[in-house]
């Protein structure tokens, strides 16, 4: 089977000074909430799925606007844990409502002990052409300290039965850095990883986030804190190992195979306008930022009643608008693009931050190399404090 793959320029990796215009659709249910989660998802409450279904379809009814999504991208939570028939009937409502480019990237997140041959089939089959799977680690005891529900050996299985499904497009999520994991655990999924040969692959440092199991974990002294020199470390190791097997890191944290970088990821990364659907979910559309009621149950409530699934919105002004897509823009290896990000912000936008800009140039953590500003390799570990002072 031969799956559309996204346009070229929105899979580049690159800077967009038109990144296109996605939709989020957030699925919160799991079927165990992992130890580092602090994502908006809930164990269980299977009864509630149907009803989120249809309410998910009537909520993306309502809001008809006439811009084709040019990436569409379906997280959670565990969005297979649904079928793919339910899945595919909430992406007809994107596409009738909306709309979808021909060309778009259509991804959805997969658990590995949720899904087979036969889901990846159905999957293709209702339209979506990327998928996520989160494998995060290929050691069993970081795999358990992390409190994910499957072993190393699913998660391989998962890969395989995706390319057996003819599936042309797949990530793997990956997470280094925990208090589980030595140098040598971290090589060995980056060896296995790598000889899988998935299409992208996101690796992100363990964040240990409040109000999550982790975070009770290490304040009771349970398990260690992360060390941010050990994972700095390893993300060098995963540059060595990716950079040999021919991806190319065009963010912070994420590699692919050249053209397979992710369009809507880039679309965030771009400062592009979205919206999201679903508990919790955020949304972004000229510079209004807005987020939905949190709670299952009060989203599908909310829907039955015929009012507003939104929660709570913020207006940027322009200056703020400039400022978060700088600090977006940066987290790309190439950064942005001086030339288009002063025609969409206007001039001010760059002017107002060149002290900081000469700074962080003359430090080594900036660099400019043709009519771009990016992150130098140092500047790329020390991400947080330029884009603070940027912002």
């Amino acid at each position: 089977m031969t799956i559309a793959i996204a346009a070229p320029a929105r899979r580049s990796g690159r800077w967009l000074e038109d990144p296109g215009f996605g939709v989020y659709v957030h699925i919160p249910f799991c079927l165990h909430r992992c130890h580092y989660c602090d994502f908006n998802t809930y164990e269980g409450q299977e009864e509630l799925h149907e009803r989120y279904v249809d309410a998910l379809i009537r909520d993306v009814e309502r809001n008809v606007v006439d811009r084709p999504a040019t990436s569409v991208f379906f997280g959670g939570g565990t969005p297979t844990l649904l079928a793919p028939r339910a899945l595919g009937s909430i992406l007809d409502a994107v596409r009738d409502s909306i709309g979808i480019a021909g060309d778009a990237e259509i991804t959805v997140e997969a658990n590995p002990e949720t899904v087979d041959a036969t889901a990846f089939e159905g999957l293709l089959g209702v339209g979506f052409n990327r998928f996520s799977v989160g494998v995060q680690s290929l050691v069993p005891r970081v795999l358990e300290g992390l409190g994910r529900t499957h072993g190393a050996d699913t998660a391989i299985d998962a890969l395989r039965a995706a390319r057996r499904a003819g599936v042309e497009d797949i990530n793997a999520d990956l997470i280094y850095g925990s208090p589980w994991e030595t140098d040598d655990d971290w090589r060995a999924t980056l060896a296995r990883i790598v000889d899988e040969g998935p299409d992208h692959v996101s690796a992100y440092a363990l964040t240990v986030e409040e109000s999550t199991p982790l975070a009770t974990m290490v304040a009771t002294g349970r398990v260690p804190n992360v060390d941010g020199d050990v994972q700095a470390a390893r993300h060098e190791v995963a540059e060595e190992f990716f950079g040999t097997a021919g991806y190319e890191r065009y963010e912070i944290s994420n590699w692919s195979h050249p053209g397979r970088a992710s369009a809507h990821n880039v679309l965030y990364w771009s400062a592009g306008d979205y919206l999201g659907f679903g508990a919790g979910a955020h949304g972004h559309v000229a510079g209004r930022r807005s987020w939905a009621t949190r709670l299952p149950r009060d989203f599908i409530a909310a829907v039955d009643g015929g009012t507003t699934t939104e929660s709570g919105y913020e207006r940027l002004d322009d200056d703020a608008r400039a400022g978060e897509a700088l600090i977006l823009g940066l987290r790309l290896a190439t950064g942005i693009d001086l030339a288009g990000f002063t025609r969409r912000f206007g001039p001010r936008a760059l002017e107002r931050r060149d002290e900081a800009i000469a700074r962080y140039l003359d430090s080594g953590l900036l660099e400019r190399a043709e009519n771009a500003l990016r992150l130098s390799g140092r500047g790329t570990m020390l991400a947080n404090e330029v884009q603070a002072a940027l912002l």
